[in-house]
This record gives C-alpha cells, sequence and structure tokens, in this order.
C-alpha cells in the first residue's frame, strides 16, 4: 500500500501519517527524516543534498527523488509506505510517478487532510513550546497546568516565529501556490480521496482508514 498524504502546513497531516504507518505496519516517511539520515550516514546522496543544505538552498528535485526511490529499496518499504512532505508540486508528483511505473508500480491513495485556513492559523498561533525541554502546548487544546509555563521543567513557554500568525499565513499563501494543484493532480488520477481534517483526531483517522480498508 503506497500511500501519499497531502494538506496544509499545521492540518494534522503528519500526526496521521504516523497512526497509518502503525497501523498497517509500513513506515512513515518523510523527506526531512531521509535528508538527515543520509547526511549523518554520510552517503553519496547526502553529501550532495548537504551541499545545497549549507547554503542554505533548496535541495534539487532529481536529487530529493534519487533520494526517496533509494530509501524504497530498503526491506521495510515490501509492503509500502505512507510519504509525508514528499511531492509538493506537479513536477515532483510526475517525477515520482515515472520512477515508481518503471519498477512496474503506481501511488495506490492520496489523502487529503483538509482544513480551512482560518481553523489552522488559530491552531497554529495557539501552540506554546519549550525551548528548553522540548515540550508543547496549546493553549486551548492542550494547555500547561500553569499559564505560560511548562510542566515538565518550569521553563518559561514561548509561541515560536514559525507559529506567529504572519508567518502562518505566509507558508499557507506558498502551499496553495505550489501544492494545492497536486489534489487536482491525484484526483484525475483516481487516486484522491479526502477527509475533514476538522474533527477529533481520532475521528479523522477512522475515515482515512475507511479509504484505505476499502
Amino acid at each position: 500500500m503506497k500511500v501519499i498524504m497531502l494538506g496544509a502546513p499545521g492540518a494534522g497531516k503528519g500526526t496521521q501519517a504516523k497512526k497509518i504507518a502503525e497501523k498497517y505496519g509500513i513506515p512513515h516517511i518523510s523527506t526531512g527524516d531521509i535528508f538527515r539520515a543520509n547526511i549523518k550516514n554520510n552517503t553519496e546522496l547526502g553529501k550532495k543534498a548537504k551541499m545545497y543544505m549549507d547554503k542554505g538552498e533548496l535541495v534539487p528535485d532529481s536529487l530529493t527523488l534519487d533520494l526517496i526511490m533509494d530509501r524504497f529499496k530498503e526491506a521495510d518499504c515490501a509492503d509500502g509506505y505512507v510519504l509525508d512532505g514528499f511531492p509538493r508540486t506537479i513536477p515532483q508528483a510526475e517525477a515520482l510517478d515515472r520512477a515508481l511505473a518503471e519498477n512496474g508500480e503506481a501511488v495506490d491513495h492520496a489523502i487529503n487532510v483538509e482544513v480551512a485556513d482560518e481553523n489552522i492559523i488559530n491552531r497554529m498561533s495557539g501552540r506554546r513550546a519549550c525551548l528548553s525541554c522540548g515540550a508543547t502546548y496549546h493553549i486551548k487544546y492542550n494547555p500547561s497546568r500553569q499559564e505560560g509555563i511548562c510542566d515538565t521543567c518550569g521553563e518559561k513557554l514561548i509561541l515560536r516565529d514559525d507559529d506567529k500568525p504572519e508567518t502562518v499565513q505566509n507558508r499557507l499563501s506558498v502551499y496553495h501556490q505550489q501544492t494545492q494543484p497536486l489534489i487536482d493532480y491525484y484526483s484525475k488520477k483516481g487516486v484522491l480521496a479526502e477527509v475533514d481534517g476538522t474533527k477529533d483526531m481520532e475521528e479523522v483517522f477512522r475515515d482515512i482508514i475507511a479509504v484505505l480498508d476499502k
């Protein structure tokens, strides 16, 4: 089962990807994890990726795809995988399809976790993080016992720059411009399913399972 997760930043697709991987015994593959693993292991592909990342540049599509296809060869991918963070653009999706087709394979499901921009901005601007121990909270959904103070280590909680409304809005604009077209792309291929990401996390998961178990 080859599953691609789609959805705006903060829609919860990463959380759902992990739950899918656990239920079906397949790996959750994120591009960030692949980059880090290859750089840590000093692989040839990792060295190439590091050259771009050290300059603050995006890793080219062709190299990212090479890293991903290399990951698919590992034994734990025999029964499939959940791909999170790639593809992000139509050219990436087309390149992935071509590479899979060479092995007689194709994407089985593209799951879009649908959440309105307004909800995402409210969700993310309510996040609070502890820079000391890494714990995260939400002022509405998962508040700390004492406002603004970490339950674990007692340090002050902050609103990260990434979660500020203006930053989130900018990330959403980029998403709509680059990644939203993928929804049409996978819809035309007949593999797209959309789930309501504003529901309770477990309800969203049940909706996804209903799609995957059809």
